[in-house]
């Protein structure tokens, strides 16, 4: 039974027994297939192998898997057999075994690699709200590391994910990502190996905070080790009808606010397209490839 610390929560729940803060119990997966909308070179022309698990140590009101990422859902799965779910999906041929909201599960994950490593980089997607010692424990096993990072006001990040120490965790996060894999690496077919990508969704009526996580990721972390991510995606979804301010799409204005304070900046990566804020996007969460 495992007194659950993980995540910055450190609820403590005994798991399985008990569902953690996170609402995550045992190991699950909702969906395993390739995908297609990640990074370009994430997804390639092949698609990640993405393996979707449930629970979240955040609480976005604004979260498009929703469905999920408040726990219980999935199908319960041992660590052997997700070792056989990244096989199946590397014999597809994808770029990669792509771990999305993988932090309830770390140690189940690290036993599943244990048992099969795959050929392909392995990628840990995450909301960036992680504990670093919990980071250590994946030294090795992870190759490329895809974190958000979501918010430097702690009032904000209160409001929206319940999480108001999420700035300070998600720095030293990040810190000890970049410890372990800054600087990125290619293969011959233009696919990311190795590095670290940080993403950034644009808030609507929020551009000024986005604007200071951009100052505050160059301050700390300079722009030369990462790949930035700029988001454009966000739909008005769930629990965001109760905030009016953020009850809308993002507009063109306001992210190209953001974008030209990236490029001013020095950041490179990838700029996302506002027609890309589609509820499309979002899988369904159907057990597929489990």
């Amino acid at each position: 039974m495992l007194n659950c610390t993980l995540c910055p929560r450190k609820c403590g729940a005994k798991r399985p027994d008990q569902r953690g803060v996170c609402g995550a119990d045992t190991l699950r997966v909702c969906r395993a297939a390739p995908h297609y909308c990640e990074e370009p070179p994430i997804s390639g022309k092949n698609g990640s192998g993405a393996v979707f698990f449930p629970a979240c140590p955040l609480r976005c009101v604004f979260c498009q898997n929703t469905p999920i990422s408040r726990g219980g859902a999935g199908k319960p799965v041992t660590p052997y057999e997700l070792s056989e779910i990244f096989k199946r999906l590397e014999a597809q041929g994808v770029h990669n075994i792509n771990l999305v909201s993988p932090t309830p599960y770390v140690t189940d994950i690290i036993k599943a690699l244990n048992i099969y490593r795959p050929a392909v980089p392995v990628v840990y997607n995450t909301s960036g709200y992680e504990r670093v010692s919990t980071l250590q424990l994946l030294d090795g096993y992870v190759d490329i590391y895809l974190p958000d990072f979501k918010y430097v006001s702690p009032g904000l990040s209160a409001a929206y994910s319940s999480a108001p120490d999420y700035p300070e965790a998600a720095e030293a996060a990040l810190r000890e990502m970049l410890r372990q894999r800054g600087g990125c690496e290619y293969g011959d077919d233009g696919m990311m190996t190795s590095g670290v990508i940080v993403r950034h969704l644009v808030l609507p009526s929020h551009k000024e905070e986005s604007i200071s996580v951009l100052e505050r990721l160059s301050s700390l972390f300079g722009t030369e080790k990462y790949l930035l991510s700029l988001m454009a995606q966000y739909t008005p979804m769930y629990g965001a009808s109760e905030h009016r301010e953020i009850n809308r799409r993002l507009t063109k204005l306001e992210y190209r606010r953001v974008s030209d304070a990236a490029l001013r900046l020095g950041f490179k990566g990838f700029f996302q397209e506002p027609s890309s804020a589609s509820s499309q996007y979002t899988p369904n969460f159907d057990l597929t490839g489990v």
